[in-house]
């Protein structure tokens, strides 16, 4: 489903997250993208990779950064999103977007898109927003499409071998460059 319901945004709360929220994030991210769990959406990366997407340690890095920031997105006090900025000059990068599982396909992920890239824009003076996708997810690069975002052609390795990022189930990963301009 990619039509938004009129009431995506009700009752979310948007806020930077703590060192407190740390384990929850991990959980919310891996449930989105590994393992069983992820079948339940569509975002799940468990036919291509294996083994974990995120650790404590990455997780709060983000929230530790001076140049980052983990929005975190909560709806009757529970977390059911997040997503990174960071600040790159004139640019913004957008990672470790996670949805839970449950509640994808209901317009949530138009929503925190949205705020995160205004966000970017207002606080930063950010002109683009930046991401990186795994190249061979069409599924999930056509979204960030239709939400404006073009297809660079640049890309650049998986970390093969590296089992913090996961472990692949096909030798042809990599991360292209996704862009977007901010009006």
């Amino acid at each position: 489903m990619d039509t938004a319901a009129p009431d995506a945004s009700a009752g979310l709360v948007f806020r930077e997250a703590t060192d407190t929220d740390v384990d929850t994030l991990v959980v919310l991210i891996e449930s989105a993208y590994r393992g069983d769990s992820s079948r339940a959406g569509w975002t799940t990366e468990a036919d291509i990779l294996e083994g974990q997407r995120t650790d404590p340690e990455g997780v709060l890095a983000v929230i530790k950064s001076p140049d980052s920031r983990l929005l975190t997105v909560e709806r009757d006090g529970r977390v059911v999103a997040c997503c990174q900025l960071e600040h790159r000059g004139t640019h913004a990068y957008f990672g470790m977007f996670a949805v839970s599982p449950a509640l994808q396909g209901a317009g949530l992920g138009k929503v925190i898109i949205a705020e995160a890239e205004r966000q970017a824009r207002e606080t930063w003076g950010a002109t683009e927003m930046h991401m990186t996708v795994i190249s061979v997810r069409d599924d999930l690069i056509a979204w960030y499409e239709r939400r404006g975002y073009r297809r660079t052609g640049r890309m650049t390795p998986f970390p093969y071998g590296d089992e913090r990022f996961g472990i692949p189930q096909r030798a042809d990963l990599q991360f292209e460059l996704l862009v977007k301009a901010l009006a």
